[in-house]
């Protein structure tokens, strides 16, 4: 195809004076809203489902279910199952009579699926296929000037090309109908600029194919390159051929475009006829230069770079695939604060104003043409679409890549299409496929980051990673992932499987939020943006400030390992907040932090150099109890925190618990049972097993019971017995099976219960530890200090920080129900105490002695349909761990994970004293 009849290459010219006679801008109507937020009224009509066959109105844009019609459809239900509503909008509008004599456009940003067009009973164009493109339809000749005029939008949901169906409306979404993005007109002049295509590069080399409409050969064109202050920081200018002319020169001193530092500039194109201005047009861009260096990896800007990316559909509960420019902020600002920076387009072009975001705030994007498995789109439409897609982002510097469909959904003769429209030539991806220079294959299990197979010389990103499914995935197996692919030269990054639960607001179920089943709980966040707790694992493990992880003991000396893992950011641009706390007050409600020492320190770190960052050590440093970094980025944001225990966790349960003291215990032995009092409080512990009964407070129960018990594999009880101690506190002890596993209550004088547990677990197993009984319903919240405010699994501890927590119960499900976040139910990490607190019955404190003990509180219930993200958590309700489970992810067992997602493993002729144990102090007085 050829794109330019002739072409002339500019001569650079930095001051011209014509820039200083402005020519005519092009004017725009909405005729819709312009978004999710700004909606218009139409007049309307749904042939079936709700609220059909009958006249009444609708907003625009909109998806038509969203706003009471039609039918809802998920893509996997079969077309013959489907309603395949039409929807006929209506609408008048006034049209300035000024705009007579010029070219007048309607643009539809967006139309699922196929829409036909009439203004004022005249057909505007050939009907449109395809939901995701925008496009136009010069309608000029139609129009009554200075006068009202009506347009008429045929949609159907339901393509008449098979091959649009196949590729849009069977894929693993949610399938709309409607006008969803904005329609708007617009006049220019007869003679104006269509468009232009920008080709600008990080050395300030400047291209610019522009195209114009009605020009005549000897007009030119001009081009100033301004700031987005509307500074001039260059000027250049060609003479039209036919109708084309690609300008080019070079500017001094640009700052180039990156994800860290996004600097954009606008510019301003004239169409100049006779030395007069006709037609003024304005486009942003960046300058930047991408290189894809085969076997070797992606550069932007002269410099490597990792992609650490999501997959986004445009979704939200209420308003399905209409968005607005608040939303993709919000969208775009979330996953920057995750440590993003890189955002895939699946499976569908997204609405403008996004990419502008990703432009201005800063992430890599691949841009997606429409594509699900197989077949993809024929030919003809394909290539129609793909030149649409092409036209309308060319000029984003966020894009770095262009993708040919999804999963199979490619069609191969469009290939090189896409460099055609592409002044900037970039690369184009088979998503889940090794093509050209590229390896994108999808959840790829951890063995396969060794990337010593078929693929090796490929530069390897998989553009789907981790799938998540409830509280599965994403941050689950994470961190080894990352550690794996940060390290190998030919692995440039991955894209998580996906940003959001898409959960859709169903208008015919009074609003009651529904996912599919398990086809559409995938996110990272829930469907209103709320954080789960992937959210903190991501935003810790792909934190472009890395810092060794380090224990706190009497001899430290205050450094710690650093790493610069940003691509064009020096460390100096950043600061470290330094904070050393001490918690007064602990064990009464609401958590109290004195700051006993705190400075900011900044350093001096190149991107990708290690180094170190030494604290000060004040004096009373070892009187702290959490010794805080947090590091910011020049514009004051938090990239990440790390929180480090000062004190033991037994070091801060002696500073907690009361000296014995109080009257002397007393046993009393029935045929059942081992009676113990102190004071106020009484306990019973079974004869036959030593399992603790009951614990009676005042005469009121505290459901504590049937424990504790080793939840890795069943011990028989070898002997159980009681003794009156010398020192006045009550023993009792028990012993199981050949093992010689023990454990030992100690009555003390003052009520408290000590717990003593020594054991072997099971040489493989998911966890290991004791666990006791306790009502769920009888649980109305906790407090305690250890890591928080996120539950963990075994593959994703990363994310939580240490100090003092304080949570509600709540009952949600991750992605199925409930959604309060965060969940109350579940594991939680580096625990040292907890306050129970009753609902209905007293609660209790509980000290933890040894170090690296999760606390169990209570199961979280899990949807029936979760696939291997469903957990088998130990007996019981309470349990004290020295490990716990990992959790899968939609498509892959744990096991398949990496490192961290593996079973436990215990030799006890390993273990010096052969045994694992557990020092506990029960509270149950307060």
């Amino acid at each position: 195809m050829n794109f330019f009849h002739k072409r002339s290459i500019a001569t650079i010219c930095f001051f011209l004076a014509s820039f200083y006679v402005s020519g005519q801008k092009s004017e725009t109507i909405y005729l819709s809203g312009t978004g999710a937020d700004d909606t218009k009224t139409w007049e309307f009509y749904c042939s079936d489902g709700m609220n059909s066959k009958k006249w009444t109105t609708i907003q625009v844009p909109s998806c038509w279910e969203q706003q009471g019609f039609g039918q809802y459809n998920y893509g996997h239900v079969p077309f013959e199952e489907r309603l395949k509503e039409t929807g006929t909008y209506r609408h008048t509008f006034d049209v300035p009579r000024s705009w007579s004599g010029k070219s007048v456009s309607i643009t539809f940003e967006g139309v699922m699926t196929d829409a036909l067009v009439k203004i004022n009973g005249k057909q505007a164009g050939p009907v449109h296929q395809g939901a995701f493109n925008e496009f136009h339809h010069d309608i000029s000749r139609l129009l009554k000037y200075g006068r009202q005029n009506q347009i008429e939008v045929l949609v159907k949901k339901h393509s008449d090309n098979t091959s649009i169906n196949m590729a849009e409306r069977k894929a693993d979404f949610w399938i709309f109908g409607g006008i969803f993005r904005p329609v708007y007109i617009e006049a220019r002049p007869k003679q104006h600029i269509r468009r232009v295509a920008i080709n600008a590069l990080a050395d300030g080399t400047f291209e610019a194919d522009v195209y114009t409409s009605g020009s005549r050969a000897g007009d030119a064109v001009e081009v100033q390159v301004q700031d987005m202050a509307g500074s001039q920081v260059a000027s250049f200018s060609g003479q039209l051929g036919t109708f084309e002319v690609r300008l080019s020169g070079k500017a001094d001193n640009v700052k180039t475009w990156n994800p860290e530092s996004p600097s954009m500039y606008k510019a301003v194109f004239r169409l100049m006829s006779k030395g007069r201005a006709i037609h003024e047009y304005e486009e942003k861009f960046g300058f930047r230069t991408v290189e894809i260096r085969e076997s070797d990896g992606i550069y932007v800007n002269g410099t490597r770079v990792k992609l650490k990316g999501v997959n986004r559909h445009t979704f939200h509960p209420d308003h399905a695939r209409t968005s607005s420019k608040a939303l993709s902020i919000e969208a775009v600002s979330l996953m920057k604060e995750m440590n993003m920076n890189a955002v895939r387009m699946s499976h569908y072009p997204p609405e403008k104003h996004f990419l502008d975001v990703c432009d201005s705030l800063g992430l890599f994007v691949l841009d997606e043409l429409t594509g699900w498995q197989t077949p993809a789109y024929d030919e003809e439409v394909g290539r129609k679409l793909l030149t649409e897609l092409v036209e309308r982002d060319v000029n984003h510097p966020s894009i770095i890549f262009w993708d040919n469909g999804n999963e199979g959904g490619w069609n191969d003769s469009l290939n090189d299409d896409f460099a055609k429209l592409d002044p900037q030539k970039r690369k184009v991806l088979h998503p889940w496929q090794d093509f050209r220079e590229t390896n994108t294959l999808h959840y790829v299990d951890y063995d396969y980051l060794s990337l010593d197979g078929y693929s090796r010389r490929k530069i390897f990103f998989p553009t789907e990673l981790l799938h998540g499914l409830y509280d599965g995935g994403h941050g689950a197996g994470l961190e080894d992932y990352w550690l794996r692919i940060w390290h190998h030269p030919l692995a440039a990054g991955a894209f998580l499987w996906v940003f959001a639960d898409e959960a859709v607001a169903r208008t015919d179920r009074n609003g009651a939020l529904d996912a599919d089943g398990n086809h559409a709980p995938d996110g990272i966040l829930g469907p209103y943006m709320e954080k789960e707790a992937s959210f903190n694992t991501i935003k810790k493990v792909w934190s472009p400030v890395f810092i060794d992880k380090r224990y706190i003991t009497p001899q430290f000396n205050g450094v710690f390992n650093i790493e610069n893992r940003y691509h064009f950011t020096n460390l100096s641009e950043c600061s470290f907040t330094i904070e050393w706390l001490a918690y007064s007050d602990m064990v009464s409600s609401g958590p109290k932090a004195n700051t006993i020492f705190s400075e900011k320190i900044e350093t001096d770190l190149a991107p990708g150099q290690k180094g170190t960052l030494e604290v000060s050590l004040p004096n009373n440093w070892m009187g702290s109890h959490v010794l805080s970094i947090t590091a910011v980025d020049k514009e004051g944001k938090d990239i990440a925190e790390w929180t480090y225990p000062v004190q033991t966790a037994a070091a801060v349960a002696s500073s907690m618990l009361d000296e014995p003291g109080g009257s002397n215990v007393s046993l009393n032995e029935t045929s059942e049972e081992y009676q113990v009092k102190a004071g106020t409080m009484a306990y019973s512990f079974d004869r036959k097993n030593g399992m603790l009964t009951k614990v009676n407070h005042q005469n009121r129960q505290i459901p504590l019971t049937n424990g504790p018990v080793f939840v890795s594999k069943d011990k028989a009880v070898q002997s159980v017995a009681a003794v009156e101690n010398a020192d006045g506190t009550v023993s009792v002890h028990s012993v199981y099976g050949g093992e010689q596993d023990s454990i030992t209550w100690v009555i003390r004088k003052n009520g408290q219960a000590q717990l003593s547990v020594a054991y072997e677990p099971a040489g493989t197993a998911p966890y290991a530890g004791i666990s006791f009984s306790f009502p769920e319903e009888n649980v109305a919240g906790m407090e305690w200090m250890g890591n928080g405010p996120d539950r963990v699994w075994k593959n994703r501890t990363a994310g939580p920080n240490f100090g003092l927590w304080d949570k509600e119960y709540n009952n949600s499900m991750t992605g199925h129900s409930g959604f309060d976040y965060p969940e109350f139910k579940g594991y939680y990490a580096e625990t040292y105490w907890a306050n129970i607190r009753g609902d209905g019955v007293p609660g209790f404190k509980v000290y933890i002695k040894s170090n690296d003990i999760f606390l169990r509180m209570l199961t979280p219930d899990q949807p029936d349909d979760g696939r291997t993200t469903v957990v088998d958590f130990p007996k019981g309700d309470i349990s004290f761990l020295h490990g716990i489970n990992a959790i899968g992810t939609k498509f892959k067992a744990s096991g398949k994970l990496g490192p961290q997602s593996s079973l436990y493993q215990f030799n006890a002729k390993k273990i010096h004293q052969r045994k694992l144990r557990i020092e506990l102090v029960f509270d149950f007085a307060e």
